[in-house]
């Protein structure tokens, strides 16, 4: 390799750091942030369960409109603009949402922080094809993912501080502060993303200890139609679509569950999801690569089992260590699937067309995921518990576990 070209090689990691801080913003602070500031704002807001869910389902509702079209636009204008532009209006829906008065208005600006967040997540996972190798690319995505790991332990320290400085605002507090920081991200990562490696003059991309010369989709021609047309890619979407709706239950609604039912403290809860912030910060990079090694197939069966078991101890345990198990197993495994389902797109489509495809199949995850609070809060105004919905998160995560064992086996593909 050209000594000339070393320095633009490594170049793949610094895109590879930003777009792990973008995923931060998009995730860990827009969607995940909710849950730790949830228990403080639903009082303030006068809102019952099926409300809070119904909030989460108009952020992941504006997530799964954006994510389509993000995924096209991104292929067809490039990632870099439309995920510094999708984070910037992430970040604005958040500073919007803390100054909002009432369920309507919040529901308004978490809608367009679900858009903000749906083009800028969808858009930088479609960007590994570009910069990393087959061989590479489940670690990559692996470690973009690690994002939403920094967003839990982010919140998990600071809302519970913020909340115990600043008492009944608090939680407006968190909001301005979550979208402050995303739309200074936003600007920082228009700044230092590049499309793809001939955007600096690199005609290498990484590959391990070995480098050979980028091409899209491996010398193969793709058209929209490969997008949108194909049966592999619809049934991916389709067990994308269990993972959308089983987690989101867990997720939304784990401090809640904590604080309202078993009496745990803001900070005992924060701690909790504190901790699963921590072990799931390689979970990416361990699963993303398992999956360069013995496939996504194999590794998404495993992953799905591993949620249905996190998920039936925190809704049948019933105890302290049944929850702190719950909690260790999904950090342990918590975003491999977006990592490994972001590394299948690439390895069917390539680069070109691997944002749109991420953005179609991240269609069915959003429609999962702008129904599993609805339903998880409406079973807990139902049956006064949300045990139940836990319950049933595990049933649909199982679902994904068995429909993964379907999947196409992936042909080898050198770039």
């Amino acid at each position: 390799m050209p000594k000339n070209n070393f320095g633009k090689t490594n170049y793949s990691w610094v895109v590879l750091v930003m777009g792990t801080l973008v995923v931060f913003g998009a995730l860990g602070l827009a969607r995940y942030g909710y849950s730790m500031v949830l228990p403080e704002m639903q009082p303030a807001l006068k809102m019952d369960n099926t409300q809070a869910g119904l909030l989460a389902a108009f952020n992941l509702g504006g997530y799964l409109a954006f994510a389509l079209v993000g995924g096209a636009l991104a292929s067809r204008f490039g990632v870099r603009l439309v995920a510094s532009l999708g984070l910037f209006f992430a970040g604005v829906g958040m500073f919007l949402t803390g100054m909002a008065e009432g369920f309507v208005p919040v529901s308004i600006w978490r809608g367009m922080t679900g858009l903000g967040s749906g083009a800028a997540n969808v858009a930088i996972m479609g960007l590994w094809a570009a910069w990393f190798s087959q061989r590479m690319r489940g670690l990559a995505a692996g470690i973009a993912v690690a994002g939403s790991s920094m967003g839990l332990i982010f919140t998990g320290l600071l809302v519970p501080w913020i909340i115990a400085e600043y008492g009944d605002p608090a939680w407006r507090i968190s909001w301005y502060v979550f979208g402050l920081i995303t739309v200074a991200l936003s600007i920082t990562s228009y700044l230092v993303l590049r499309n793809e490696p001939a955007e600096i003059g690199l005609k290498l991309s990484v590959q391990g200890k070995k480098t050979r010369s980028f091409k899209n989709g491996a010398g193969k021609i793709y058209s929209w139609k490969h997008v949108y047309l194909s049966p592999p890619v619809w049934y991916l979407g389709l067990v994308y679509t269990a993972f959308g709706f089983s987690y989101v239950i867990y997720m939304t609604y784990f401090v809640n569950f904590l604080v309202q039912e078993y009496a745990y403290t803001a900070a005992e809860a924060g701690n909790l999801f504190m901790i699963m912030g921590w072990l799931s910060l390689l979970c990416g990079v361990i699963w993303g690569s398992m999956s360069d090694f013995i496939g996504r197939r194999n590794t998404l069966t495993i992953l799905f089992l591993l949620h249905g078991v996190a998920f039936f101890l925190f809704g049948a345990g019933g105890a302290p260590v049944y929850f702190t198990v719950s909690a260790i197993l999904f950090g342990l495994s918590a975003w491999s699937i977006p990592a490994v389902m972001a590394a299948a797109c690439g390895d069917m489509l390539g680069s070109k067309f691997a944002p749109a495809a991420l953005g179609f199949i991240t269609l069915f995850f959003g429609i999962g995921q702008a129904l599993g609070p609805v339903a998880g809060g409406a079973i807990a105004d139902g049956m006064s518990s949300f045990e139940p919905a836990f319950l049933l998160a595990a049933a649909v995560a199982l679902m994904g576990a068995g429909a993964s064992i379907f999947l196409l086996k992936e042909k080898s593909r050198s770039a």
